[in-house]
């Protein structure tokens, strides 16, 4: 397995300024989302399951899963800019390879490359069942 690369923020209140952007955020409220992990150049959310989630089949919707991902590699980013920086996806790209089924989904957004004004972020985006199994949407 790949070591996770290390990463200065450079911002001494990053953690701060992070979690209150994200309260800012409305729609993450919508979906019940929340932070779970924040650390310098990573940030993984987790939403649970709530019947306005689902589509016809009874999965998390697409749309849930996309938007977590994006989320939570925008606030990866995010966590390494100076103070005064906003973030905005200019990119993305999604490959679903399975359905999003679960109690909750965990989105985990990480930083590749860090730079001055552009910055390369992945997620992986998982549903967890109640018995501790993880499916990668």
């Amino acid at each position: 397995m790949t070591e996770m690369p290390r990463f200065d923020p450079r911002d001494s209140g990053w953690e701060a300024r992070v979690a209150a952007s994200f309260a800012r955020q409305s729609f993450m409220e919508t979906l019940g989302a929340r932070i779970a992990l924040m650390a310098p150049g990573r940030v993984e959310l987790v939403a649970d399951e709530a019947p306005g989630l689902k589509q016809q089949h009874g999965f998390f919707h697409a749309g849930v899963s996309t938007t977590l991902a994006d989320t939570a590699a925008g606030y990866a980013a995010l966590t390494l800019f100076p103070k005064g920086f906003g973030v905005l996806t200019t990119e993305f790209k999604m490959n679903l390879l399975n359905p999003g089924r679960g109690e909750r989904l965990v989105a985990s957004g990480r930083v590749v490359k860090s730079g001055r004004t552009l910055t390369v972020a992945a997620s992986d985006v998982y549903g967890e069942c109640g018995d501790g199994s993880r499916v990668h949407v």
